[in-house]
């Protein structure tokens, strides 16, 4: 049986290969099962003063965190930053993001599902929402697995909620996550007709433990 390709989007402040380190144990659980491909957002991030703690960074604190920290949006346009909590009229450079993943679905695909983390799951289900409604011709996804989603707080992304979304998904989120509390991640479930869920004990990371094995495998089983 041929592996899954899987389209993997970070979260904020995150890049393509900072992720594919953090996503290390998720693919050692799925190597006879998916094939992991990394994209970066199009946007870069100002690096947060070592001595603020960022509590909307998604990444795992390491030394120096994110060498090159990337967004798919921002919140705030004149800060050029983001923050999940944040409700604002309008947002910066989804367009770009779109046109990112568009390309790397066009360089690297076909995929058969999309990943997302935190804000990059927040992506993900617009771009679910656009391929839905059959405004990206070259997106053919099958399914996508949404770790710590929410429901974008910005006005001009309400459109992207409007009906739910037909694709199978698989919904991740902790019972102690302090960026993405699971209430945001419930909130986004309603947008998705049938959503599986994961529900781990613990903070703001994708779980990869092996009593985890089973729910990922019997999710993408129904596409291989």
């Amino acid at each position: 049986m041929a592996p899954l390709r899987l389209l993997c989007v970070h979260g904020y402040r995150q890049s393509g290969s900072s992720f594919r380190e953090k996503t290390g144990a998720l693919r050692k659980l799925l190597k006879k099962h998916a094939e992991f491909v990394y994209v970066d957002a199009p946007l870069g991030v100002e690096q947060a003063s070592k001595k603020v703690p960022d509590k909307e960074n998604d990444s795992v604190a390491g030394p120096g965190g994110d060498e090159d920290p990337r967004g798919w949006w921002f919140s705030d346009i004149q800060a050029r930053s983001f923050s999940a909590q944040q409700q604002c009229e309008e947002s910066l450079g989804l367009d770009e993001s779109v046109t990112a993943v568009r390309e790397a679905v066009k360089t690297h695909g076909p995929f058969d599902g999309i990943l997302g983390f935190s804000q990059g799951a927040a992506f993900v289900a617009m771009l679910c929402s656009l391929q839905e409604h059959k405004l990206e011709p070259e997106f053919s996804f099958r399914f996508a697995i949404l770790v710590a989603g929410f429901r974008s707080a910005c006005k001009e992304h309400e459109k992207f909620y409007i009906s739910p979304v037909q694709m199978p998904t698989l919904h991740v989120f902790g019972l102690e996550d302090r960026v993405i509390p699971d209430n945001m991640s419930r909130e986004l479930l309603p947008s998705f007709q049938d959503p599986q869920v994961l529900i781990h004990p613990g903070g703001h990371f994708i779980p990869a433990a092996s009593a985890h094995r089973q729910s990922y495998q019997d999710f993408l089983k129904r596409f291989q």
